[in-house]
């Protein structure tokens, strides 16, 4: 078993993969479920608006927006968040669709040019690792 310390409130808890304890999991899910409700009924509200009446930093809001927690309305938005690759303004995540598709072909291509190599093993031998492979 892994014994840590939680990373907000210090306290040793049984690590299951995740950096906070039980407890403080469940208070950042009640603020976190605060600011989707503060949205959900003000969708045109900024990002400081949003903080000052949750009570949440706007540096944690920010954090939500860029797991993908938390959607933006649009472009319409007073919100401002943008793609990490080419600065285009997106609603969450970290990278618009075009730059995510990119990398997304780029993982594919590293992959395929791995899998090719192997492939063009020639001779009598056998090679297991291929044969479970395919």
């Amino acid at each position: 078993m892994d014994i840590r310390n939680c990373a907000k409130c210090g306290k040793i808890y049984a690590y299951d993969g995740q950096k906070l304890c039980l407890k403080c999991r469940r208070e950042e899910e009640v603020k976190f479920q605060e600011i989707k409700k503060y949205l959900y009924d003000n969708p045109d509200a900024d990002i400081k608006e949003v903080s000052d009446a949750t009570g949440v930093s706007v540096k944690k809001i920010m954090d939500y927006l860029r797991q993908g927690r938390l959607q933006l309305k649009g472009e319409n938005s007073k919100i401002v968040l943008e793609c990490e690759n080419c600065g285009t303004r997106i609603i969450t995540g970290k990278f618009c669709d075009r730059c995510a598709e990119a990398l997304e072909n780029k993982l594919k291509g590293a992959t395929g040019l791995r899998s090719t190599k192997l492939k063009k093993r020639t001779g009598d031998k056998m090679y297991i690792a291929d044969r479970y492979r395919d």
